[in-house]
């Protein structure tokens, strides 16, 4: 992720991905496994470098640690993410956020930063939460 190796629109998903299960200081085995699911199937991970992962997940972390690290973060993913995945980029998101059951404050605030973020549509972004919210119900 240096100027040699920018990031890529996958990598900026990964992070994004990783950032929201951080965001409520406490990663569930359950978002690992959602964001490992996500990467291993699909399609616009189909020919992505999993060897990025523990590099992206340490960029998110030190981020976190930085007073302007969210914006900071933020603005990678204007730069990396190409508009017309900025939907995919939120469904992912919520998904990670919904992967344990449940979507924490922390948590919350997080994906309306994105939402904010990326310039995802109210309405859009109401049907993207109600499609998370329906796959990831319990019994």
């Amino acid at each position: 992720m240096t100027s040699e190796h920018p990031m890529s629109a996958q990598d900026a998903l990964a992070a994004l991905m990783i950032a929201v299960s951080a965001s409520d200081a406490d990663i569930r085995t359950a978002e690992l496994i959602k964001i490992n699911n996500m990467i291993n199937n699909l399609p616009v991970f189909a020919d992505y470098d999993t060897d990025h992962l523990s590099r992206l997940t340490q960029m998110v972390f030190d981020l976190f640690e930085q007073e302007d690290g969210l914006e900071a973060l933020f603005g990678l993913l204007r730069e990396c993410l190409p508009e017309k995945l900025n939907e995919t980029a939120y469904a992912m998101a919520c998904d990670v956020a919904a992967a344990d059951g449940a979507i924490r404050d922390n948590e919350a605030r997080m994906l309306e930063e994105i939402r904010y973020e990326l310039n995802i549509d109210r309405l859009h972004a109401a049907a993207i939460e109600r499609g998370s919210r329906a796959r990831h119900m319990t019994l």
